[in-house]
């Protein structure tokens, strides 16, 4: 953990008075766009304009040196860690979906059957004409945390108002917290809520869906914002090896009623730049019809913006739609600001910009640079065998219907009625497995969940793994790739300890916040302890970061 060095701690701690007199910024903003990368911010900025994330660089305090903490970097655990400032060991949100550990059903990270979404029509199969099961229920209960939404809200009831919008349901549910007043989020192409918040959508919702949603952008096409000679000699070329879906711009986006039907729209519209812009609308509907920061009560609204995300994973960090949907995002987040002066007030508002987590670059091109041994493909399946194999051979082959285990993320659960079937302890079977996951040339480490929870220290990795792991949740033995390594079979993704994944921006700027650019590590940890002191509220409980100014 990063931690003040001495003499800065005890000059902190003799400043009270001029810490109580600070101005507390009307309303606080956190923005989190999914998978950026901290170096997009270095190599897209010759080609941004000036008022989107250039004025942030420029007018701001910019932390180039910001890492996660902890090892798996997937969307939910990193939108759970920014505003708790506690990793997955405390906060309980270990991935983005998990295995139940009784019944080996997976669940997602904000699934809430108690909770049944609100604003969503009845979904029908045009096909069979037949009305489908609605979808599953969303809300915070998973989520064991406390953030900073959460302390605004104690410490001034319903005078704070606390709102999250995202694309998705788990950026917009773990930004706001489990108090937050309302948290929105799109499902085929408009935004809904659920009843944890509310019995129904206000009516300036319905008012916005019906005037602002996805299906308005049938028909169009996506194509580059700039020439595409720039685009290779920034990116390389278009449709790169490894690349998967529709691999060149332009795109267009097929209409809903068109052959392949509604879910691919929804599908193919999420991957473009409009998506961040429908988000970008519903933020700023939110303040208004909200009447967020308009008192000296602070506000705190959270904007999850995904897009990015989905390219990366089809394209690869160095696609020509990668950087053409950060180029478009820097325009939408330009007209933000320039609304977030309009309607609150320059220097009363206060800004931070982070990520969920990085991206690795597609194999195939680090192939071509270094050869194929410095990154590569996991077949699952092949992993999946090599550890039956292994426990066939330690105990003997299970009598059907019994099975040894089942993988989980990177981690694997192992059976209990296989356990006893072979009067085994977990211990044994654990072993087994993570010698068996070790011994896998593509696999660089695995850990138990003896050693997860025990007291010993563990190498760095071992360490991150371990704010990463939730016992009642978690695998019995999780495993860590070799770097550039993906379990997928095309694109990329994320979720390892390494740079790539948890190297991201972390940039602040407005009210309280003094510019300059910081070179010495920080965490996204550190987030949440910085906005609870410049919003004067108590630190969310257990956070570990510290205040960054």
């Amino acid at each position: 953990m990063f931690k003040l060095p001495r003499l800065v701690v005890l000059g902190l701690l003799a400043l009270p008075l001029q810490a109580e007199e600070k101005p507390v910024p009307r309303l606080a903003v956190v923005i989190a766009v999914d998978q950026m990368r901290a170096d997009y911010l270095v190599k897209f900025r010759p080609y941004f304009g000036a008022g989107g994330f250039k004025r942030l660089l420029e007018g701001g305090a910019d932390f180039q040196n910001c890492h996660y903490q902890h090892a798996v970097t997937k969307t939910a655990p990193g939108h759970a860690t920014i505003l708790s400032g506690v990793n997955a060991n405390i906060h309980g949100i270990i991935a983005n979906e998990w295995v139940d550990r009784t019944t080996f059903m997976q669940g997602n990270s904000v699934e809430d059957v108690d909770s049944p979404l609100v604003g969503l029509p009845p979904r029908v199969d045009r096909y069979a004409n037949a009305t489908l099961a609605a979808k599953a229920g969303r809300s915070p209960r998973n989520f064991l945390g406390t953030t900073v939404g959460d302390r605004l809200k104690a410490r001034y009831g319903a005078a704070a108002k606390v709102f999250g919008v995202a694309d998705k349901d788990r950026s917009a549910i773990l930004l706001a917290g489990p108090k937050a007043d309302g948290a929105y989020w799109t499902e085929e192409g408009i935004f809904v809520t659920s009843t944890y918040y509310r019995p129904a959508l206000p009516a300036w919702v319905q008012e916005f869906n019906a005037r602002r949603n996805a299906a308005e952008y049938a028909g169009r096409t996506w194509d580059r914002l700039r020439e595409k000679e720039l685009y290779d000699h920034v990116q390389g070329p278009d449709a790169a090896e490894g690349e998967e879906g529709d691999t060149r711009l332009p795109k267009r986006l097929l209409s809903p009623d068109g052959p392949l039907g509604s879910a691919s729209f929804y599908g193919d519209f999420d991957r473009t730049p409009w998506n961040n812009d429908l988000v970008a609308d519903m933020a700023r509907r939110t303040l208004e019809a909200e009447q967020l920061g308009q008192d000296d009560i602070p506000d705190l609204l959270t904007v999850g913006f995904s897009q990015p995300d989905a390219v990366g994973h089809a394209y690869g960090p160095d696609s020509h739609e990668v950087m053409d949907s950060y180029l478009r995002l820097d325009r939408t987040l330009a007209q933000f600001l320039a609304f977030l002066d309009a309607r609150v007030g320059a220097g009363r508002w206060v800004l931070v910009l982070t990520a969920d987590h990085g991206v690795a670059p597609l194999p195939e091109r680090l192939w071509a640079e270094k050869g194929e041994d410095a990154a590569g493909r996991i077949k699952g399946r092949e992993l999946d065998a090599q550890v039956k194999s292994a426990l066939d051979d330690a105990f003997g082959p299970l009598p059907d219907p019994l099975f040894w285990a089942v993988r989980d993320n990177s981690g694997y659960h192992l059976n209990p009625r296989a356990l006893a079937a072979k009067n085994l302890p977990p211990d044994r079977g654990a072993a087994v497995v993570q010698a068996a996951l070790q011994g896998h040339p593509q696999i660089a480490t695995a850990y138990t969940r003896t050693q997860l929870t025990g007291a010993a220290p563990l190498d760095a990795i071992g360490e991150m793994t371990r704010r990463s792991y939730y016992p009642a949740r978690s695998a019995d033995v999780l495993f860590v790739e070799r770097p550039f390594f993906l379990i997928r079979v095309l694109g990329t993704t994320h979720g390892s300890p390494y740079d790539y994944d948890t190297h991201v921006p972390q940039v602040w700027f407005g009210a309280g916040v003094k510019p300059g650019v910081h070179s010495e590590g920080v965490a996204v940890e550190d987030l949440a302890p910085t906005l609870a002191w410049l919003l004067g509220v108590e630190l969310p409980p257990e956070a570990k970061g510290r205040r960054l100014f």
